[in-house]
């Protein structure tokens, strides 16, 4: 996946996923937080399967509406993003104080 979209070796997926797809791993995650204290389930592999359980209706849910994850283009790095709003916020502040 990261030779695919480009992305160096060394960084996370994660800094490059469109939010589409962080929204559906976060929401597969919450609701597998969820089931796991309303069905009272422990251990890894009971655990686990609920996760896996999860991630696979979201999944399903993206390819009804033709969202493909593996065919998304990757987003702006996000450390580049960050930089970008640190350095507007320094200018913003300077033009601040001169006013």
């Amino acid at each position: 996946m990261k030779i695919k979209l480009k992305i160096p070796q060394n960084r996370p997926i994660a800094d490059f996923l469109p939010t589409v797809t962080i929204a559906a791993k976060n929401f597969a995650t919450e609701i597998t937080n969820f089931n796991v204290k309303k069905e009272n389930l422990q251990g890894e592999p009971k655990i686990t399967d609920e996760h896996i359980k999860n991630n696979q209706r979201i999944r399903k849910v993206l390819l009804d509406d033709d969202i493909v994850p593996e065919k998304l283009p990757p987003e702006e790095d996000i450390k580049k993003v960050e930089r970008r709003l640190k350095n507007n916020e320094t200018k913003l502040a300077k033009i601040s104080k001169h006013r």
